[in-house]
Order: structure tokens, then sequence, then C-alpha cells
């Protein structure tokens, strides 16, 4: 993280009295203990990952029985990853004797490749078993029913015939899949995708890594707080320089850029999460990409004008209030607003969750440094 002590951040003022991250819902209880289950039948497991947090992403407490197990780690949402580490992480895991694939969940031709790959590791397997089970799991809200989805749609188009099967359910918030579910995706031999609930450990301990995956959209923001999670993004980015690639912007002419959104159909920033919900009124729409970039300047501006040290906690703070105040003029948050911090907050990390502020990994990369594309 660029000479700032590495794993220091969950621990800053902000997170103190926090103490362990907790989500564990009764449902996962039990979707665990059927995992465990299902995995000791299982012929090859897909684990999910979101390809920003390939380690954080990680269920720890199911790691001991996966690594007796034929296994593809699919590291979802490669578009949100910063391109040029993820060589660093595949590198990584070969080392670690894992193999693993960056893939897109919605893209076709990424799922097909992660596809092709499963069927190279059983193919000793096909030659002797007439049913093979696969099985997809992975903490929540990495895209696991996404796969599914995409696997399904595949699976159809060379087996026309057989019976149509319900996908799986889809949500922008963790926890969407509750049950169980498979799915029949080949003949000769019968090959059966099975998806799973997202589950977590019962307590995260280490802070920082349960901060990541709230800011990556694995448990509700309301266990851990936007608040919390916004400050934590924003102590990563300053701590890493991430700003600093911002600089540009400054120098632009707000009338050009004005005009150049002119040519742009109007969006709002909730368009982001739910596309499917018909556009407010016009009064009332703010331009994501002029938004996107007011963001990038504000926090550009405030990281270059700082003085103190981003090694020193309190400065870090000091510099995290000060942005906030300026994300509430650039997001045009009304300035007596009982709880502006919480709408900054949110709207913030709507731009991030989206991959509008750009690409990130958030883990720290082996033997390399953090940037941003």
């Amino acid at each position: 993280m660029g000479g700032v002590r590495k794993g220091w951040l969950g621990q800053m003022g902000f997170n103190k009295g926090g103490g362990n991250i907790n989500w564990f819902p009764g449902h996962m209880a039990a979707a665990t203990r059927a995992i465990r289950q299902r995995l000791k039948l299982s012929d090859l497991v897909i684990e999910v990952r979101d390809a920003r947090i390939p380690l954080s992403s990680a269920n720890e407490d199911l790691q001991p029985m996966l690594s007796g197990k034929r296994r593809v780690i699919a590291l979802n949402k490669q578009d949100l990853a910063n391109r040029n580490l993820m060589h660093g992480w595949i590198n990584y895991f070969n080392s670690c004797k894992q193999e693993c694939l960056p893939i897109n969940a919605h893209s076709r031709s990424s799922v097909q490749k992660l596809l092709d790959l499963v069927e190279f590791k059983l193919k000793e397997v096909m030659t002797r078993e007439p049913t093979l089970l696969v099985l997809v799991l992975g903490v929540p809200n990495v895209g696991k029913s996404a796969l599914i989805n995409s696997i399904h749609q595949i699976a159809l188009s060379r087996f026309p015939v057989q019976e149509k099967m319900k996908k799986a359910r889809v949500g922008p918030l963790p926890g969407v899949t509750q049950d169980i579910a498979g799915f029949k995706i080949a003949h000769r031999p019968s090959v059966y995708v099975l998806d799973t609930p997202g589950v977590l450990v019962p307590s995260i301990p280490d802070i920082e890594t349960g901060l990541k995956l709230a800011l990556a959209g694995s448990v509700k923001d309301s266990v851990v707080g936007e608040e919390r999670i916004a400050q934590y993004l924003l102590a990563v980015l300053n701590t890493r320089g991430t700003p600093l690639h911002w600089k540009h912007l400054v120098s632009r002419e707000s009338e050009d850029l004005h005009l150049e959104l002119d040519k742009k159909p109007e969006s709002n920033i909730k368009d982001l999460q739910n596309k499917s919900k018909k556009p407010i009124n016009k009064s009332d729409v703010y331009r994501v990409q002029d938004m996107i970039s007011e963001v990038q300047r504000t926090l550009y501006i405030t990281h270059s004008e700082f003085n103190g040290s981003l090694e020193d906690e309190c400065d870090l703070e000091t510099l995290i209030d000060h942005q906030f105040e300026a994300l509430q003029k650039a997001l045009k948050i009304p300035h007596k607003a009982s709880e502006a911090r919480i709408m900054v907050s949110k709207k913030f990390l709507t731009l991030f969750r989206t991959g509008k502020l750009g690409s990130f990994i958030l883990d720290d990369v082996p033997d390399a440094s953090d940037s941003v594309s």
C-alpha cells in the first residue's frame, strides 16, 4: 500500500470499539451444514470469489474441506478489478497449486472458458462415472447466481431437448439465494450444477477483512453502517494515492465538460443500482458522468492540498472528515440535510460498487504495488 503500514486501516479511530463484524442469519447456519454435506459428494467445486478481494472473499471455515477437492477459483467481477494486477493474483494462486480464472459472470464467452476448464478437470472422472456433481459456492454477493444463469443459457443451447429449469434468483443485495437448487447442464455423463446460498463465517475477527467484504457488498450495509464503510473506502483511496490519478480532471474546463455531457442521455444515480426503474422527473435528474467527474476532482483537490501525514491516524481522519464535507457539495446534497453524511456515503459507495470511480483491487497484491487503472 505504497509505504503505508498494511492492515492498520481497520483499527483506525472510526472503527475502535466496533468489535468483530458478525452477519450470520439463521439461513446461513443451515446452508453451511447443507454445503458441507454436498461437498462430500461433489466431484468438483467452483469457488466464486470477488476479483477485487481474492483472499478476503474466501470463506475460511470451508477451506479445509475445499483443499482436498478438485477446485476452480473463479475470480468474478473482473471488470471491476484492476486488470493490470490480475496476472499477479493468477501467479499467486498457481504458486499455491490452485486453479484460478478471472471471469465476468454476465459474459457468455467468459463463462464458456470457465466451463471448458471445468470439463478439462473432470475429463478423467467422466470416463468412469455416470453422474457428476459440480458445486458452486462463495460468500454473499460475489455473483454465484449470475454465473449459474449464464451456465444455464449455455447448457440450453448445447442441449435444447433437456427440460427448461428455473433460473437462479439474482439481486444486488447479499443473501438472495437462501436454499440449494440443482441444475442439469449436460448428458452422458449427466452433470449437475448446484447453486448454493452465500455463506460467511459466523464471526469475522479481522476488522479490515470485514470492511472489505462490506465495501464489496458481501455484508449488508446496515450491519456495518454506510458511513463507516465510506470512511474505510476513503482511507484506502487516500493511502494508496488513488486521487492523484485524477489530476487531469482539474485542468478540464467546466464548459467543455458540460458541452460533452449535453450529448449524453441524462441519468440518475439510482439507475446504477436498478436499471429496471423508470427515470424520475427530469427536474431531479443528476447527470451521473458529471457527478463522477466532480467526485474525482474533489478527491484529487482535497488529497493534493492535504499537509498532514497519511501514516498518522488522526491526520488521515481529519482529511476524511474534510472530504465528506467537500463531497457533500460535489454530490449536491443540501447543506442542512440532517443525514448528510449518510447520503454522501450511500451515493459514494454506489459509484464505487458500480465501477464508476475506476477498477480496483482492495486486497494487497502479493509482491506487487497497488494501483488504479
